[in-house]
């Protein structure tokens, strides 16, 4: 079975576009790892105070994700996160959620 791995964002008011800008200018390195399966950014809803966005990343096993975050590409990948010129679209640390899959339908 499968690993998830799950970002959640709270991105200020107004910023969104600048966000998910972000995302689609990025270099992606997840490709070049044995394991990886699927990348989603997902939209949530919005309050006043912030929009919820998620990030979804589909790993064969957890094994596989584990050697992402200890490789060369997932520092490439990291590199120059927060360091954007201006306020960050982002309120604080993304959350973190990794699952591992016990049931899957397709």
């Amino acid at each position: 079975m499968s690993y998830i791995a799950m970002n959640r964002f709270k991105i200020r008011p107004g910023r969104e576009d600048d966000f998910e800008s972000i995302w689609r200018n990025r270099e992606s390195h997840l490709s070049e790892l044995p394991g990886f399966r699927e990348f989603r950014l997902l939209k949530g809803p919005q309050t006043e105070e912030f929009s919820l966005y998620s990030s979804h990343v589909v790993w064969d096993s957890h094994a596989d994700f584990d050697a992402w975050t200890k490789s060369e590409q997932f520092r490439a990948s990291h590199r120059n996160a927060g360091k954007r010129e201006g306020e960050s679209p982002i309120m604080g640390h993304p959350q973190f959620e990794g699952f591992e899959t016990v049931l899957h339908e397709a």
